[in-house]
């Protein structure tokens, strides 16, 4: 089963906060990539995207396996972080 990403709120493991709009693909390789904001002050931009395998993946922090952004819930249901 393909891995599917929800449009809604997430959290980095880093602990900041992003909104996820969609999942696009790469023009030329067709890659599918996340699209998501930043919901704090970032100078280099709001808006960016991440390949969809790299979003889901899991790191190791202190010796413990975590997401790299996990799920918090619908956009709609939660204030902006």
């Amino acid at each position: 089963m393909k891995d599917i990403v929800k449009g809604g709120l997430y959290q980095h493991y880093k602990g900041m906060n992003y909104i996820v709009h969609d999942t696009v693909r790469h023009s030329e390789t067709l890659e599918e990539l996340v699209y998501y904001e930043c919901l704090y002050e970032n100078d280099l931009g709001k808006l960016w995207v991440r390949p969809k395998e790299m979003f889901l993946e899991t790191v190791i922090i202190d010796g413990v396996e975590t997401p790299r952004f996990k799920y918090i819930g619908d956009q709609k249901a939660n204030s902006r972080l």
